[in-house]
């Protein structure tokens, strides 16, 4: 078997099988397929695609590639939840304790935030001495004991995806669906759960941009974990404007602990019930969405879903008096209020520059090695439909000293993020489209 042949053989838009694309994977991983070989296979793969059969065998390579997780000693149906990421979405930190209060088991392996989207590992280790690292037998019985653990993804975890991401970033075939799908789904086979609930982002804030391209990457996504024995759903949803109003990791974790006290904005508390409703379904816990629904707000008005949240915290090593008292997570040492220069009524928010702004401010990283400043970020005080009037506050920017030079061009971004009606504006929906084994809802 040659790797030129398999090349050849997919630029004319035939199948390849199961051996050869085991053969390209387990051969670009050890070295001995090179860049440029799997460069132009990749590049193949962007003009022709794959069919659902090819998309899956790839998924399985990859994910067999290093560490699989075996979570059959955690009891019950272990149900994950990934979300294609986006601005302010810090849905997992509620989600999770959500969950688990209702009784499915949350075993989350979680990353970190890189560009504009933030990592759900940065923003927990906003909580003063809250450790990602657990190891995998205190991992388990921390589940088993609580019902709910997040920590970062193992090392070596899918190398032949990450090796493959790397070259895909700098030969321009990262935007292929068949690829974005077997690397996301590559990370949660490889993570061993029995179900997986995913929430695609769509708007301006997301990696895909329009809702007919995010209905694409979430149906290959559900093909994939159906062809390999997983029950798989995708919830398309809103990624136009920032999920929230905190965009920041200290900020963010302040907005998920008064979304679990029944205090948060609306938009995050609704797509954490619905993601959570399916994690439900999936995980035996509930005969339909409606019954989820009713069993997850009665864990969020009882204060059950905030004690699970205390208890990993305690259990991970962290400060919960921060968690009881949110004054004591980090402050920044300086507020700026962006200000509107117009009146009228919020008709869209470029999510996208929003992120940007709050990296600029210390709150992401430009690159892996920058350092994250836990306290910095943005608070968004306007949302799209709100209505605003000439020198009223749209947001606030958290910021401290070192970041004082990024100042200026970060309310210049959230100022411009805004764009603002003379007429009356809509709000937007939270939800799209529901994806599952069965074909797409949308609403």
């Amino acid at each position: 078997m040659r790797a030129v042949d398999l090349i050849r053989k997919k630029r004319d838009g035939l199948e390849l099988s199961n051996e050869e694309i085991g053969f390209l994977v387990k051969g670009y991983s050890e070295g001995d397929i090179p860049d440029y070989q799997m460069s132009a296979w990749a590049m193949a793969v962007y003009y022709q695609g794959m069919s659902a059969r090819e998309t899956a065998d790839l998924t399985l390579h990859m994910a067999a590639s290093g560490d699989m997780v075996d979570l059959s000693s955690i009891h019950g149906i272990k149900v994950d939840k990934h979300s294609t990421g986006g601005v302010g979405d810090k849905a997992t930190i509620v989600l999770g304790p959500l969950v688990a209060a209702a009784g499915v088991p949350v075993a989350k392996m979680s990353g970190r935030g890189l560009g504009h989207t933030g990592g759900t590992i940065d923003k927990l280790e906003a909580i003063s001495g809250f450790s990602v690292e657990l190891g995998k037998e205190q991992f388990f019985n921390q589940v088993n004991d609580i019902g709910l653990a997040v920590v970062g993804q193992s090392g070596n975890m899918t190398p032949a995806d990450k090796k493959l991401y790397g070259l895909r970033d700098v030969t321009a075939t990262v935007d292929s669906i068949p690829l974005i799908a077997s690397s996301v789904m590559s990370k949660k086979i490889a993570a061993g759960a029995d179900a997986i609930v995913l929430d695609v982002k769509t708007g301006s804030g997301a990696f895909m941009k329009t809702l007919d391209d995010s209905i694409r990457l979430a149906s290959a996504m559900v093909d994939i974990g159906t062809q390999v024995g997983r029950s798989t759903v995708a919830v398309i949803s809103d990624m136009d404007q920032p999920l929230g109003h905190a965009i920041g990791n200290a900020l963010e974790i302040k907005e998920a602990v008064a979304t679990l006290r029944g205090e948060g904005p609306s938009d995050l508390q609704e797509v954490c019930l619905i993601l959570a409703s399916h994690m439900l379904v999936l995980g035996g816990k509930a005969e339909s969405e409606t019954e989820a629904r009713m069993i997850l707000k009665e864990k969020l008005e009882s204060g059950a879903a905030l004690d699970k949240l205390m208890a990993m915290v305690a259990a991970q090593g962290g400060d919960i008096a921060q968690i009881k008292d949110l004054a004591l997570l980090p402050q920044a040492e300086i507020l700026v209020e962006v200000k509107s220069v117009s009146s009228g009524y919020i008709e869209s928010i470029q999510a996208e520059e929003i992120g940007i702004a709050a990296m600029i401010l210390g709150a992401g990283r430009e690159n892996k090695n920058s350092v994250i400043d836990l306290a910095a970020g943005v608070d968004l005080r306007k949302k799209i439909g709100d209505s605003v009037t000439i020198g009223e506050t749209l947001a606030v920017l958290h910021l401290n000293k070192e970041h004082e030079s990024g100042q200026e061009e970060a309310v210049n971004r959230v100022r411009e993020a805004y764009g603002i009606s003379s007429e009356k504006v809509q709000r937007r929906p939270l939800v799209f489209a529901l994806v599952t084994p069965e074909g797409i809802k949308r609403f």
